[in-house]
């Protein structure tokens, strides 16, 4: 377990394993908790280190002057607050090795810049253990943020838990995380949250007509699930509906992918599990908004069962698509949770998945593609630009749209290679009717294949969480 907790004493005479402070263009950060003796000692070991104002470099030195054992000096760039969740991102792998206690004294005008030190120093230090031999792997870490509100932890507690509740989902292995045992998890946390939690499994998918999550999941032994994941407050005056692809693994089917390209698709569920967790944590936080999560789960495998090029579908609700590519898969079940969540008339409807390697060819590995109705869309960009994370306007081209038209059947699931990831935000428009609504295609933020930066680890990310607690927030706001 890792604790967060505040402190407003000098953290000078605080006991620890590390103290983590700011290094600006001037030198050491002041900090009303840093005794000035303490600063200048500091300020000499770092000096002679060349340490550096750019946001994320570190240094560290000897605690002689304070109770810690070491002093983790970091560059916080302009002290914005994504510089300081960077930062402290950062600062979190240098703190040596599994601490008990470390300290975070970078400077925090506000709940917003505490906040996001916070979040910085717990999820840059975040690792996923749960398969490791050694019985000591796992790191039992008190964080203590010098000078934060009570109401700044218990937001970044909030945030904390969901994404790392994310991270752990996506890092399970598939043979352990499959639509079956995902739909659990569902119960288990709703419970725990008190969230209502309905699930659909196969021979319910099948009688109500869920033909996308039945076509992608029937080519498995571990058959799919819908769940339902649902918050809401009384007195909210808003609804929003979140539907998240649940692919627990993707082999892509009879359109098998090269096998280099199935080494990260234990990922391919992370809309789902973004979806369940900032349910749940809209529902921690009390948050004045009406929040449905749809989770559509599949397991996309080839077998004598398996859908083939060629089959025709029937969508949820009535619409036929001809698979032409079973790699295709994702917008085949989203299309079913996006007409179920529509009947329940949502003010607003946001999805969100790891839809299409397009994503990552237009906007590389850390920004995320966001369509949609032009409102919607520009909304969740402003969101996501408050949380700071990366995300970027996409359009909708009609002349795109031609090229999905299917000779046998209303539509088919694939259309001209170039623009992929407009094509897919094109064919999930087909199933938003009228409803205001956003597309957000999180398929390379989602997952880091390369070194830990800031505070995102190798591995699963959680991406997209945090705009979604915003976009919430001003929602229950508005």
């Amino acid at each position: 377990m890792t604790s967060l907790t505040s402190t407003q004493e000098s953290v000078a005479s605080l006991e620890a394993d590390a103290l983590i402070v700011g290094w600006t263009a001037e030198g050491l950060a002041a900090h009303p908790l840093l005794p000035a003796d303490a600063a200048a000692s500091i300020t000499a070991g770092a000096e002679a280190l060349d340490a550096s104002a750019k946001a994320g470099t570190v240094v560290v030195v000897p605690g002689t002057a304070v109770a810690a054992r070491r002093v983790v000096v970091v560059g916080i760039g302009s002290g914005a607050a994504g510089d300081l969740r960077l930062a402290a991102g950062e600062a979190a792998r240098r703190v040596g090795k599994k601490p008990s206690t470390v300290v975070v004294a970078l400077p925090a005008e506000g709940d917003e810049h505490a906040i996001a030190a916070a979040e910085g120093a717990v999820l840059g230090a975040y690792a996923f253990t749960d398969y490791k031999s050694d019985e000591d792997a796992a790191t039992d870490t008190a964080w203590i943020i010098a000078g934060a509100s009570d109401a700044a932890i218990q937001r970044a507690q909030i945030t904390v838990a969901a994404i790392a509740g994310v991270r752990d989902l996506v890092n399970t292995p598939p043979l352990d995380l499959y639509p079956g045992s995902f739909a659990e998890i569902a119960e288990q946390l709703g419970a725990q949250a008190g969230v209502e939690v309905r699930v659909w499994d196969a021979n319910q998918l099948a009688q109500e007509g869920f033909g996308g999550i039945l076509a992608v999941g029937m080519g498995s032994s571990r058959l799919p699930r819908l769940v339902r994941v649902a918050y809401a407050p009384e007195g909210a005056s808003q609804t929003v509906a979140l539907v998240g692809k649940g692919i627990t693994f993707d082999t892509g089917g009879i359109s098998l992918k090269p096998p280099k390209s199935m080494e990260t698709m234990k990922s391919d569920m992370t809309g789902a599990a973004t979806v369940l967790h900032t349910v749940i944590a809209a529902a921690r936080a009390g948050l004045q908004v009406g929040v449905t999560g749809w989770l559509c789960l599949a397991e996309n495998m080839p077998s004598g069962t398996a859908q083939r090029p060629s089959d025709v579908i029937r969508i949820y609700g009535g619409r036929t698509v001809e698979v032409l590519n079973t790699d295709a898969e994702g917008r085949l079940v989203m299309a079913d949770g996006l007409v179920k969540a529509r009947e329940e008339n949502p003010d607003v409807l946001l999805d969100v998945a790891t839809l299409t390697g397009a994503q990552g060819v237009a906007l590389g590995t850390r920004t995320s593609g966001v369509m949609g109705t032009p409102e919607i869309r520009d909304e969740v960009v402003a969101r996501a630009d408050e949380a700071n994370e990366a995300m970027w306007p996409m359009p909708l081209p009609e002349h795109l749209r031609e090229h999905l038209d299917s000779k046998v059947a209303d539509l088919q699931n694939i259309g001209i290679p170039e623009g992929g990831m407009l094509s897919a935000g094109l064919f999930l428009r087909e199933f938003v009717g009228d409803t205001p609504w956003a597309h957000l295609d999180i398929a390379r933020p989602a997952y880091n294949e390369g070194k830990p930066w800031g505070e995102n680890p190798a591995g699963s990310t959680g991406h997209s969480v945090r705009t979604l607690l915003r976009f919430l927030e001003a929602r229950a706001s508005a």
